[in-house]
């Protein structure tokens, strides 16, 4: 299983950015199809990324917390 705290956790507190968005990671968690696990999503500044159990990204959506 994917340990999203420790891939993630130090984003939160840096200036490190997403490799992919360019922008700083204000959260993540985990994604499911109603009765397991299916992924997890990464949120940016602008975006929301998606990815499988397998670490693969599969899409990303537009974003914003305003």
């Amino acid at each position: 299983m994917i340990n999203l705290h420790q891939r993630y956790n130090h984003y939160l507190h840096s200036n490190k950015k997403h490799d992919r968005v360019n922008e700083k990671i204000i959260g993540y968690g985990w994604t499911d199809d109603g009765s397991k696990l299916s992924g997890y999503y990464v949120l940016t500044e602008n975006h929301k990324l998606f990815y499988d159990l397998e670490e693969r990204f599969k899409y990303m959506e537009g974003w914003s917390s305003g």
